[in-house]
């Protein structure tokens, strides 16, 4: 006597729980199948909690031959970030298995963090802050105190490396404070008609403030060195949003030691966390330096528009519908 058939449930986990913020509800998933939950996900633990997996969502565990090769059900792997370096497309591609991220969740935020950082720089908001609470306002007879002096952002230069969708928006705030925008293309396939394109070397010399905000690859890696530093402008302002890499950390701090520019505000660094030993952690003055720790791309609603795209992956990948997939 013949029994109904149940399909398997899919099981779908997530690896990389944290990624997204335990104040940013994962909720939704579950209306996909069973959801199993890890907060975080070491190299040598990825296999075994994706054997049974049918969609894996992941941020930075590596998925490759040594993770995957047990997976015998995975159909989807979806990232919960806008990058995919650490998923081995060919691989995944050879199997069959679709990898899909989120694209344009974070543009506002990267830009509001690119403003944030150039203006807490160029106004030496940190020393006026610490002027005022440290009691020397108080007791000066002056009502106003502009003991480091600082320019306006109206007449600069503002140049940009990476004239995508976040490039864009930092251009488009730059020109409402009165700046003239300039980008150099570092992929030598720049697209952007809007803005003036200039070759590197005059990209370095007219900046006032230049910011990053290009992809990591060869043409990338160590751009901003000792030889470019010290062809920008004594009173530039640089922001790496971008990858860290795209930055030789020692140089920077090297031009900022010898006051080759102003200052610089880093949100991405070439080893995350912070390496203990890196240099530029000997530059403790706030007005020349700002370092925070990869945060730009995380307000609330960018963390949680990574939850939703994923969901709308998921539901397209469910209905046969290819959406974000990075290996077609």
């Amino acid at each position: 006597m013949g029994g109904t058939v149940v399909e398997r449930a899919l099981h779908i986990v997530v690896l990389d729980r944290s990624s997204v913020g335990e104040d940013v509800s994962v909720e939704p998933l579950k209306k996909y199948g069973e959801v199993t939950f890890h907060m975080t996900t070491k190299d040598e633990e990825a296999a075994e909690r994706v054997k049974d997996a049918d969609i894996i969502i992941v941020n930075k565990t590596p998925m490759n031959a040594d993770t995957l090769d047990g997976a015998s059900h995975l159909k989807l792997i979806c990232e919960f970030a806008t990058g995919f370096d650490n998923v081995d497309l060919d691989y995944c591609r050879k199997r069959g298995i679709p990898v899909v991220n989120v694209v344009n969740y974070s543009t506002a935020a990267v830009a509001q963090h690119t403003i944030a950082c150039v203006l807490y720089i160029l106004e030496k908001l940190r020393y006026y802050d610490d002027y005022v609470k440290s009691g020397a306002y108080g007791s000066q007879p002056r009502f106003s105190h502009f003991g480091l002096p600082y320019s306006e952002l109206d007449g600069k230069t503002w140049g940009i490396v990476g004239m995508g969708n976040i490039g864009r928006k930092v251009a488009a705030i730059a020109e409402a404070f009165g700046c003239r925008v300039i980008c150099f293309s570092a992929s030598g396939r720049g697209g952007c008609t809007d803005y003036e394109q200039v070759d590197f070397e005059t990209l370095l010399r007219e900046s006032d403030v230049l910011t990053l905000h290009c992809p990591l690859s060869d043409r990338t890696r160590n751009l901003i060195d000792l030889e470019a530093l010290k062809k920008m402008k004594k009173t530039a302002i640089l922001v790496n949003v971008a990858r860290g890499a795209v930055v030789n950390e020692a140089d920077l701090c090297t031009a900022l030691q010898e006051n080759w520019i102003m200052g610089a505000g880093i949100d991405v660094l070439s080893r995350e966390p912070i390496d203990p030993g890196n240099p530029l952690l000997q530059i403790q003055d706030s007005s020349r330096l700002l370092i925070t720790p990869h945060m730009a791309w995380a307000s609330v609603e960018a963390r949680t528009r990574v939850v939703t795209e994923t969901c709308r992956n998921i539901e397209a990948f469910l209905r046969g519908e290819a959406r974000n997939v990075v290996n077609p």
